[in-house]
């Protein structure tokens, strides 16, 4: 039997979290039917409620509109699914309209109170929240070069969150000297009992160092002090079996459907 506490806390992210904020920057959403879609990002993204509430060839027709809506401006589009989402056929109509799955991660949820113990950072690194156009550059540079592809659109995306939201949108750094070795965002929503940890991303040579931690018990101090009770991230491979080990709990995996033109 599942233990019911999980089932709670699924059932708040699926009440809570299914829609979009949009960044701003001119970054749009639209609705189509039971979905949101997010224009003028870096690729399209679409996502909706646990139940789309419509199935088969009517599904079908929803998922090409997507498809064809992205495809008219050229760009990629992500659908994000769930492992408990309904239709539970969904994924295999997206791979027959040409979407292509990407890694799925796992999200994870725990109490921001339990999460924000003091975490030591190493000798030389210190921790600092961020809101210029120099230091988003150099967050994106670092992710680039900790993902082996191009993440420049970051900054931009970074910049358009702070503008939009500024009291909801925290970024932060780790540095070592000059050089960021860690950077992290705390992302809240109004009218939610959950606050986003998105980012986290470590160069390979400063992990296992306990800055990753520092990061989550940092961010999880702020959302005590706002209130807020919990903390959700979709967590890579890597990342998940640290943050289970600091007391986050799995609720569901998630995984990108990406068609490109």
């Amino acid at each position: 039997m599942k233990d019911k506490s999980i089932i709670d806390l699924r059932a708040a992210y699926d009440a809570q979290l299914r829609g979009v904020t949009p960044p701003g920057g001119g970054v749009r959403v639209e609705t189509d039917g039971p979905l949101t879609r997010v224009v003028g990002w870096h690729r399209g993204f679409v996502t909706g409620p646990r139940d789309l509430g419509v199935r088969g060839a009517e599904l079908d027709v929803l998922i090409a509109r997507q498809r064809d809506f992205y495809a008219a401006r050229g760009e990629a589009v992500e659908w994000k699914t769930r492992a408990h989402d309904l239709p539970a056929d969904l994924t295999d109509r997206l791979g027959a309209a040409g979407f292509v799955a990407e890694d799925s991660e796992t999200v994870l949820v725990g109490r921001s109170a339990d999460l924000a113990a003091d975490a030591v950072l190493p000798d030389g690194v210190a921790l600092r929240r961020v809101t210029g156009g120099s230091d988003l550059r150099r967050i994106a540079a670092m992710e680039s070069a900790v993902w082996g592809e191009d993440w420049s659109w970051l900054a931009d995306d970074l910049a358009a969150r702070i503008e939009n939201a500024p009291e909801n949108t925290v970024v932060l750094v780790a540095e070592a000297g000059a050089e960021v070795v860690c950077a992290a965002w705390l992302v809240f929503k109004d009218g939610v009992d959950f606050a986003g940890l998105w980012g986290g991303s470590t160069l390979e040579e400063w992990r296992g160092r306990g800055i990753y931690r520092a990061m989550v018990a940092h961010r999880a101090r702020l959302a005590a002090a706002r209130g807020i009770p919990y903390l959700y991230v979709d967590a890579s491979a890597g990342s998940a079996p640290i943050l289970t080990r600091l007391g986050l709990r799995a609720v569901t995996t998630t995984t990108p459907y990406v068609w490109s033109p």
